[in-house]
């Protein structure tokens, strides 16, 4: 662990890049970062392993930053193509990792671009014409931009890839392998990531030379956060919104971050929250990205503080003041469970990450337990009236699953300023909901498709012979029809009234 006194400056990091990192309270490096950027300032290809939260951008972002020439204002004819490029998995990611390298770089002259899919084309067409020197992106869209040849990376001598394990997962290997090849052959190359599985292992030590692996804790650690307190309940699926709504009202509890398996789970999730009176929002792949970015500016503004998500935003969201992670379910293995309790607990603050393990995750559970060593491999048969619910996660008795008057929502597709002017994906059925529109014209709807004189006949007003003859009308007219359709003569003249 760091001693408190060693700044960024003692690890050889130019003075200009640590006066801005102070700036913003960010003064001892953590340990990762300790280890890897006196590396990586040396040119040397690098593998680095941490737990999530631990300061791994910064690792590799500040010898990327002084690696690279900076345009100063007697420059003319700058290089307008990068020097440097970082590849992350996800938009969140990539989004966050180019908001704090701009923050490192604020009082240098770098230009940093970082592009993503779900954005106007424009704006990034335009900063790259007007020169970059460092850029981040996922790799569907960075290998958009070059196959345009609106990107020219031949001239990037230090390439990045953040949480390489999830390129793999995500199936981005082919992308990233195709971008590296556009790459200068001399390049220097960082990977760094929470879990380094051995394909990804293998992968670095094709695409690296004489690479150095730095782990920044011992093998025997945990993988997880230990400023993290880890609570595993067995909980029925219908209870589980009950148990939500109590956990919400802990004791000094902040932003939460609430982890579903489906999207359609994390929409209908925000939107019960908010019916009980929680500030909720979700993010999920069916939201647009300008509606994620809304959701995730106001939950780091705390507008709203508790944000449903799926694992597409387990990664790369780095916001100050989440208390507690929840996963609504069991999550798939190991490492997705590390991802997504390492969004609390970071920077060396505490955290309460709670998991909800169905009846039939049992022994998925129990995998990821061994796994990582957490020696909690039964979890307790838990409901919302249960006692060491509130005993262990100091919730007030008197709590109950409403909070307030309901909240607007604010994710679903066609939602306009917190209605719904689109069928709900919560799936509720309120008695009568469609009644109306089934009664309101059954005769027509049965006409459609029928023969003209058929609709003519229903839709034709009593003469005022049939209103005297009462309940005769309607034979009287099947039987002039019949004649009409035969062709009788004179018989086709009605009948007189009996």
């Amino acid at each position: 662990m760091s001693d408190n006194t060693t700044t960024f400056t003692d690890l050889g990091v130019d003075a200009a890049f640590g006066d801005a990192l102070a700036e913003h309270g960010i003064v001892h490096p953590f340990p990762i970062q300790e280890m890897a950027i006196p590396i990586a300032l040396q040119g040397t290809d690098l593998i680095g392993q941490a737990r999530t939260g631990t300061g791994k951008t910064l690792a590799f972002g500040l010898p990327l930053l002084q690696r690279i020439d900076l345009p100063t204002d007697t420059d003319e004819g700058h290089g307008t193509s990068p020097q440097a490029l970082v590849i992350a998995p996800t938009r969140e990611l990539a989004n966050q990792v180019g908001k704090d390298l701009v923050t490192a770089s604020a009082k240098t002259t770098a230009r940093i671009l970082t592009v993503y899919g779900g954005t106007p084309y424009e704006p990034q067409l335009e900063a790259l014409a007007a020169g970059i020197d460092v850029v981040v992106g996922t790799p569907g869209r960075l290998l958009d931009l070059a196959n345009r040849r609106a990107l020219d990376l031949s001239r990037v001598r230090i390439a990045v890839l953040d949480e390489a394990d999830e390129m793999l997962d995500l199936g981005f290997l082919p992308d990233v392998e195709r971008l590296m090849a556009k790459t200068a052959k001399n390049r220097q190359t960082l990977m760094f990531s929470a879990t380094m599985p051995a394909p990804i292992v293998a992968l670095a030590r094709a695409h690296l030379h004489a690479p150095v692996n730095i782990r920044a804790e011992h093998q025997e650690d945990v993988q997880t956060v230990p400023a993290t307190r880890q609570f595993i309940y067995q909980a029925h699926p219908l209870d589980k919104p009950e148990v939500i709504a109590r956990i919400l009202q802990a004791k000094d509890r902040d932003r939460v971050m609430i982890f579903c398996r489906t999207k359609r789970g994390a929409q209908r999730l925000a939107d019960d929250l908010c019916e009980r009176g929680f500030s909720a929002a979700a993010i999920h792949g069916d939201r647009t990205q300008a509606a994620r970015e809304q959701a995730l500016r106001r939950f780091r503004e705390g507008r709203i503080d508790v944000l449903v998500a799926t694992d597409v935003a387990a990664r790369g969201i780095d916001v100050t003041g989440v208390t507690h992670v929840i996963n609504y379910e069991c999550p798939e293995d190991s490492s997705t469970y590390v991802h997504r309790i390492g969004r609390t607990g970071r920077a060396g603050a505490e955290g309460v990450a709670v998991t909800l393990v169905d009846w039939a995750d049992l022994t998925r559970w129990k995998v990821i337990n061994k796994t990582l060593g957490l020696d909690l491999p039964e979890p307790q048969e838990t409901y919302s009236t249960s006692e060491h619910l509130f005993t262990e996660l100091g919730i007030d008795p008197a709590a109950t699953s409403q909070v307030g008057p309901p909240k607007p929502t604010s994710g679903a597709a066609g939602h306009k300023g917190g209605k719904t002017t689109a069928a709900p994906v919560t799936g509720a059925r309120h008695a009568g909901h469609r009644s109306p529109t089934r009664s309101a014209a059954p005769r027509h709807t049965r006409t459609e498709g029928r023969p003209e004189s058929t609709r003519a006949t229903v839709d034709t007003p009593a003469t005022p012979a049939d209103t005297a003859t009462g309940e005769a009308v309607a034979p009287r007219r099947r039987r002039r029809r019949r004649i009409r359709r035969e062709g009788g003569g004179a018989e086709s003249s009605p009948a007189p009234a009996e």
